[in-house]
């Protein structure tokens, strides 16, 4: 039976051909859609942990309240002794020291008086350890534009857009003007070492890099850090088991009664993420079931003009003594192979248009001149393995459902028709 209806599906194309396209087009939307989003849902989530939130971040509850402001006077003391407790506790995570700080960057002429000057997002991180993986983690090694990175202390990196604004060349000097740690004037010279863009809006517009041990020295936080993040050894956010990790490191060092103890936020808990996480999740469900209802509203239609057309066929096949019920099912079985047919078409197009999307993206640079969020400007599709089935269920579900609704008609035949059927 079922290789007699394959055969009437493909032979007779007339009827199969309106509906496998409708799904194919439906299924192939589903699955762009699906692939877009989750591409830049994950180019969002894997830039905010890496350049600001990380997977999970210790800091103090007084930094916590006011993270917007990046206060270094609210910063962890006894860092070293922080770590080493973190490393003990949680092994699996790699964890490092940061401080984010805001500044301004002086670039003098050749007689030493102010040529440019510029406000600058100041970030330092291990650049020096061989040990660190901060360099491989911030893909700085690919970011480098000009000169190289810094190998001594002294040493900076700038964004290449923000050093072509200062008109500041590698090996140049500048001197960087901060507050402290304690509220008073911090004034350093470094070398530019080189200059990198990240393909972040909100770091190359003005970003500053350098070793935590020389911001230290310059903010006058010996042994402190603004933040300690903490990732997980793949590189990808576990929300599970980040907020088990939280609880477990809250409930033994964090004390609510004391501002400047230290406590844990995962990446959700930090700008606003929580709700855009569920946002874009949920989003991906609404397009399933948009495409589900919209494709069964048109596959319904056309259920409905194919029954017209084939009221010969179904006028003989009852005439003959077959079961109204029996007539029925093999609708829907027809209609579940010209959905299986339309979403493995639609699901090779949709991939290798999703496949495209990956690998070129759509830069939207001049889109985000003043965005202060952790997007990259080149938008990228991310072909996850879901993609491979997830059209399957708008494509199977909406024919399915079509083909039920129009073929509720069948019931509704009467013998005393069944002639006028069969002289159509």
């Amino acid at each position: 039976m079922i290789a007699f209806l394959f055969k009437g599906v493909i032979r007779d194309w007339h009827r199969s051909l309106f509906p496998a396209l409708i799904v194919s087009i439906g299924v192939m939307l589903t699955v762009v859609m699906n692939c877009w989003i989750k591409g830049i849902f994950g180019d969002m989530i894997d830039y905010s942990a890496k350049f600001s939130t990380g997977h999970v971040k210790v800091v103090t509850r007084a930094y916590a309240e006011n993270m917007d402001q990046v206060p270094i006077d609210l910063a962890l003391t006894n860092a070293d002794d922080i770590v080493k407790n973190l490393r003990a506790d949680f092994p699996s995570l790699h964890w490092g020291e940061r401080i984010q700080f805001g500044g301004l960057v002086d670039a003098p002429d050749e007689n030493g008086e102010t040529r440019s000057q510029g406000s600058a997002i100041g970030m330092a991180i291990d650049l020096l350890s061989p040990s660190s993986s901060e360099i491989k983690r911030l893909n700085i090694e690919q970011a480098l534009i000009r000169g190289n990175l810094p190998n001594n202390s002294g040493e900076i990196l700038l964004s290449d857009d923000f050093a072509r604004k200062l008109e500041v060349q590698p090996g140049q000097m500048v001197t960087m003007l901060s507050s402290t740690m304690y509220g008073s004037m911090a004034m350093q010279n470094f070398t530019v070492s080189g200059t990198v863009k990240f393909g972040v809006m909100v770091m190359d517009k003005g970003a500053l890099l350098m070793d935590i041990s020389d911001a230290q020295k310059a903010l006058d936080m010996q042994n402190a850090a603004g933040e300690i993040l903490g990732y997980f050894p793949n590189e990808i956010y576990d929300d599970q088991v980040a907020a088990k990790i939280k609880a477990e490191f809250n409930s033994e060092y964090s004390k609510p009664e004391d501002e400047f103890s230290p406590i844990m936020l995962q990446l959700r808990d930090q700008n606003d993420l929580a709700g855009m996480i569920d946002y874009i999740s949920g989003m991906i469900n609404v397009f399933i079931v948009v495409f589900v209802l919209a494709m069964s509203l048109v596959l319904w239609n056309a259920g409905l003009l194919a029954g017209l057309r084939r009221y010969g066929e179904m006028g003989l096949r009852l005439a003959i003594g077959e079961n109204k019920s029996h007539v029925y099912r093999t609708l829907v079985y027809e209609s579940i192979m010209i959905g299986i047919i339309g979403s493995v078409f639609g699901s090779a197009i949709g991939l290798g248009l999703a496949f495209i999307l990956q690998i070129k993206g759509i830069n939207i640079g001049n889109l985000m001149q003043n965005s202060t969020l952790m997007f990259p400007n080149v938008f990228r599709a991310s072909i996850t393995p879901s993609a491979y089935f997830i059209g399957f269920i708008p494509g199977l579900l909406s024919t399915v459902l079509g083909t039920m609704l129009s073929g509720i008609g069948i019931y509704r035949r009467k013998t005393a028709q069944l002639f006028k059927d069969l002289e159509v």
